[in-house]
């Protein structure tokens, strides 16, 4: 469970992690190891001062005691003489405990100096490296995202296809359901009831009355062709009789006005 559970981790922090960001804060580490050696340098050569301010003193002390030394010895004080030469003495014993310690800070002071010159050059490289590898990933990352819209690859891409496929379906869908009520209609399976539908019966008679208003037409022109005026309107009044005849049955129901 614990090797799964790390694995998974693992896979979700791969899928999350971008080495842009992973190199933006490893320089920024590397920046603050470079401060810390400078800041080291600094605490080494104010403790190198610190002793060499020491030290001036102290020979300044020295001679001093020196001086006096030959004073009293030129006034015959050879007792004075003799304490202000032990006095001496201890100091020189200081001034040179003092003059080792003086060499080995600048020893060290001369090591972290070089080392932080070779970090310094170190994170300047690193940073030149740095900025190349992130435009190199940038680019590579928007030719990646646009060979993958122009394949339909891409997640956006991908979307836009679905959504264009569920609308031809939809699309496809509806025309078939209205090509199919449409033939139902036709058939007689489903009635109209908007009453605007025609069956076959009602179309043929639509079709024959047609019929007959072009015949009518047809004769007023060949009577006006033939005899004039008088004769096609003759003409016209008898095909409109002879029509009124046929269509108008017998038994017609008449309806007075009250």
């Amino acid at each position: 469970m614990g090797m799964i559970f790390r694995a998974k981790a693992n896979k979700a922090l791969d899928r999350a992690e971008d080495p842009r960001e992973t190199l933006d804060y490893s320089y920024q580490k590397q920046l603050e190891l470079l401060q810390k050696v400078r800041r080291g340098v600094a605490d080494v050569a104010t403790s190198r001062k610190r002793l060499e301010l020491q030290l001036n003193q102290l020979q300044k002390k020295s001679s001093d005691l020196e001086g006096q030394g030959r004073k009293a010895l030129a006034l015959g004080r050879e007792d004075l003489a003799r304490e202000a030469l032990s006095r001496r003495a201890a100091l020189q014993g200081q001034i040179t405990d003092l003059e080792t310690q003086h060499q080995t800070l600048q020893g060290e002071e001369e090591k972290l100096t070089l080392a932080a010159q070779r970090l310094q050059a170190k994170v300047d490289a690193f940073r030149t490296k740095k900025e190349t590898i992130k435009a190199t990933y940038t680019a590579a990352q928007a030719q990646t995202r646009i060979a993958e819209s122009f394949s339909g690859i891409s997640e956006e891409m991908s979307d836009v296809g679905v959504a264009i496929q569920r609308a031809e379906d939809k699309t496809a869908q509806l025309q078939a359901r209205s090509g199919a009520i449409d033939e139902l209609l036709a058939s007689g399976a489903l009635d109209d009831q908007s009453g605007l539908q025609k069956d076959d019966i009602q179309l043929e008679l639509d079709r024959l009355s047609g019929g007959s208003d072009v015949e009518l037409e047809l004769q007023r022109m060949k009577a006006e062709l033939a005899g004039g005026p008088s004769g096609g309107q003759q003409a016209i009044e008898g095909g409109a009789e002879s029509e009124k005849g046929r269509q108008q049955p017998e038994d017609t129901p008449r309806f007075e006005k009250n």
